[in-house]
Formats: C-alpha cells, structure tokens, sequence
C-alpha cells in the first residue's frame, strides 16, 4: 500500500517543497522542519513495517536530499516495572523464550522485568500493572516512573515507558503468563542484591531491563527507605 501526502500547510521559511511540512519545538534542541513525502506499507502482520520517503532540514540551514527510511512497528507504546519488594529488600524478575536471540545464535531464554504492550485503551501505568500480574502474578502497590524513551529510533517507532513497582515478593517463584498468547514465563524472586550484581556479571541480555537495573543500582537505598516509611513512620535506613 502506498500512500501520497499531499501539501496541506507550510510552517516557516520559503522553501518550496512537494508534501506536509511538520514543525516541532522538542525541548533543548533546535527547531527545525521536515517533510514526508510518500508513505508505504511493505508488511502487515501482527507488526508493519513501513518505507518513507521524506527529507528534513540540516543543522547547516539546507534541506537534506529525499531519503528513504524503513520503519518497524511494534506498537506504539510498551510498558513494564521492575518489581521490588522494599520490606523484604527482593527484586521479582521473569525467564522467558526470546525468538529475536535466537536467530542470530544467542540462548534464547532471557532474564527480564515484566513488560508488555500498551492497549488502546490502558495508560503504560495500567499496561504496567496488568503485565506484572500476567506475568508473574505480583499485584503492584505502587509505581514510580523510570524513564520514557524511543528504544531504537533509527528503525522503530516502539516508544518504551518504564517503572519500578511496589509490591509484596511471593516466597518463591513460579510459572505464568496467558495461555491464549502461548506465554510460558518463570519467576525469580532474588536478594535486591544479587540483581544488581547481574549487571557487572554481565547476565542481562535485554536493554528494557538493563536500564530498569542500572536506576535501581543507584536508587536502592533511597529507594526503599521512603517505600519503608509509611510501615513505621520514619526513615529506618
């Protein structure tokens, strides 16, 4: 499927142009302007992938020639928490079956937080929420944003919202996930401790975790003092 955009609105500058002009103004960058001259669906399955044509201006006042660029879309928006316990000072993580490892010779099982896609209908709170009980059947207390990032924007468009999530640690671990979607996904429930030191063991595979981990190493403490204090009142750590 292709689809032609046509000229509807020109934001700023004389430049001609054949196709929409969109102008942002991100946050401590540059203003500048780009176009989108033709768009088409090259796959559609459970995820698309799409080729653009478009151009935008250079930080050197020009404008770029047309390129082509192929994107992959996943979804919109995933979502997922790092799950803590701060009463008992333990982490709740996930094993699962990754066929993107496998494929290119790497063990395909991988050790991550729950996370999952954002529904239409749900915020990355809510999809945050139902993916932890789903996944490893810790219901979550509390949620304190992470960080919100493009996982890869030089090819995808998935726009990833993390967590860290209050919750009470089952005593050991288990099996979960929906049997409608074939999820088959072990529990590990370990010493905050020991998950982060899987980073310097260099055990953790996926980026969503990897960043989820790394702000945890360095907010653990302070962390779970706060979660602590309305147990007791005070700070006890």
């Amino acid at each position: 499927m292709v689809e032609q955009v046509t000229v509807n609105h020109r934001v700023g500058g004389s430049n001609p142009s054949q196709g929409a002009i969109i102008y942002t103004k991100p946050t401590l960058m540059s203003d500048k302007k780009y176009e989108i001259l033709k768009r088409e669906t090259l796959f559609q399955g459970f995820f698309r992938v799409d080729r653009f044509h478009l151009r935008h201006e250079r930080f050197d006042g020009n404008w770029s020639p047309v390129l082509t660029r192929e994107i992959y879309h996943r979804s919109k928006q995933v979502a997922g928490a790092l799950l803590f316990d701060p009463r008992h000072d333990k982490v709740v993580m996930i094993e699962q079956f990754r066929a993107g490892t496998l494929v290119v010779g790497e063990y395909p099982w991988m050790m991550e937080i729950p996370m999952g896609m954002v529904d239409a209908n749900e915020t990355p709170e809510q999809a945050a929420r139902r993916e932890a009980l789903e996944e490893s059947g810790c219901e979550v207390a509390e949620l304190q944003l992470i960080a919100s990032y493009f996982s890869s924007p030089g090819g995808t468009s998935e726009h990833v919202t993390l967590f860290v999530g209050r919750t009470t640690a089952p005593a050991d671990g288990g099996i979960y996930g929906v049997a409608s979607e074939n999820e088959d996904i072990r529990v590990h429930v370990m010493d905050a401790a020991r998950a982060i030191g899987l980073i310097y063991a260099n055990k953790i595979r996926d980026a969503q975790t990897l960043v989820a981990l790394q702000w945890f190493a360095m907010h653990h403490t302070e962390l779970r003092s706060r979660w602590l204090v309305s147990d007791v009142g005070t700070p006890i750590i």
